[in-house]
């Protein structure tokens, strides 16, 4: 293959691996809008049908920790396109469901499948890109998954409004498989590592690293108040204004737009303010997730404060977490994947606890602390992250060249 065969394949990367992520992505969230659907299609209740959602995001949380260590050991590529054919197949395949225990079942390895490919990519950017382009190729990745997860509800209800729960997932897996096909040709396959697999060896050696595991806390911080308020942003904008689901699902795809849109101001920023890029994202996405408060603390409706509170949420959410991958990943060089799948195992977890505890708030009829405890959070990560870089600065200054 030519130099510029080489080039034009590099620079397509973070294109076709980001919209990989924005079908794998929305594929999860979409389900938001399809459980009355799939209940009354199914004869299920809606906790019943609620279980394929718990089934996909437990199966896909547990598998992240493995598919790290396993893109180390023998190509990131090679995990990538194993996973990106495999959740297609199953995606596909859940659009033919004919009971609980069928849905479940497809479900539970398009979730298992679909933890090979987000954090495997991120690992796959980080070593194929130089310092200088590196994270302006992950906010690429990382912009394009999250405006499918926001694009997911709009996708999902029109589908389902003009047809049926089941072409949804079978479009979601036909993308899929379309996209596994560029996958296929673009993507490098990745060294295999000499060394016999051992999964406990991986983590050994990130357990051992103190300032990746402080990473990690801020990683719990990030997925508390940005996936565990996600989770609810379309209720949320659902009661305050009374919207259909696809207005709604518009509303809250401004978090998507802001996703891509750092990508484009990154080669801006980061020369100009540096570090301190940190806390001023830190800074925007807290007053951003407060905006979000305007409405419901004034009485009165104004949807550009709801647009505006989740654009710059995921603006703010995408420096921090380019940022934080980047550097998580400069730390182990050798070990991206394993990284990655800590990182990820973060964010599922921290989103997790977050999605439990909006749930009781919300319950509780003190939904207004939702975004108090989401703009409080990445405010402290923000600072968090920023005080662990400058421990880090150092050490890059005192290592050989």
């Amino acid at each position: 293959m030519s130099d510029n065969n080489t080039k034009s394949s590099k620079s397509s990367l973070p294109y076709v691996l980001g919209f990989l992520a924005f079908w794998a992505n929305g594929e999860n969230y979409a389900a938001a809008s399809l459980l009355p659907s799939i209940a009354s299609d199914l004869n299920l209740s809606i906790s019943e049908a609620g279980l394929s959602v718990t089934a996909y995001m437990l199966s896909f949380g547990l598998f992240t920790i493995i598919f790290g260590p396993l893109s180390d050991k023998f190509g990131k590529g090679r995990v990538i396109k194993v996973a990106a054919l495999g959740t297609s197949f199953f995606s596909i395949l859940v659009g033919f469901s004919f009971n609980l225990e069928s849905l479940m079942f497809f479900r539970v390895m398009s979730g298992l499948l679909g933890a090979g490919i987000f954090p495997v990519t991120m690992a796959l950017i980080g070593a194929e890109f130089n310092d200088r382009e590196r994270q302006g190729a992950m906010a690429k990745v990382l912009g394009l998954g999250f405006l499918g997860g926001a694009l997911a509800t709009v996708i999902g209800g029109v589908l389902a409004q003009f047809g049926s729960w089941r072409g949804v997932y079978i479009l979601y897996g036909l993308a899929e498989l379309a996209l596994s096909l560029l996958v296929l040709r673009l993507v490098p396959n990745g060294n295999v590592a000499r060394e016999p697999f051992n999964i406990f060896k991986f983590y050994a050696a990130a357990f051992r690293n103190p300032l990746l595991l402080s990473m990690i806390t801020v990683v719990l911080a990030i997925g508390f108040s940005v996936f565990g308020s996600f989770s609810f942003s379309g209720y949320y904008v659902q009661t305050l204004t009374g919207f259909p689901i696809i207005t709604v699902g518009l509303v809250v795809a401004a978090f998507g737009v802001g996703s891509i849109t750092s990508s484009k101001l990154l080669p801006v920023l980061q020369p100009l303010l540096k570090t301190r890029l940190v806390p001023v994202a830190g800074i925007a996405g807290s007053a951003s997730v407060l905006m979000l408060l305007i409405p419901l603390a004034s009485g009165h409706l104004s949807t550009l404060f709801l647009v505006l509170g989740y654009f710059g949420f995921g603006l703010a959410f995408v420096l921090l977490q380019s940022t934080l991958v980047m550097n998580a990943q400069a730390l182990l060089p050798m070990m991206r994947g394993t990284v990655m799948s800590l990182v990820s195992f973060g964010m599922f977890v921290g989103g997790g606890l977050g999605s439990l505890a909006n749930g009781s708030l919300i319950a509780s009829g003190h939904i207004e602390w939702m975004y108090i405890l989401a703009g409080a959070l990445t405010l402290f990560a923000s600072l968090s992250l920023w005080t662990i870089l400058s421990l880090i600065a150092p050490k890059k200054q005192h290592s050989p060249a």
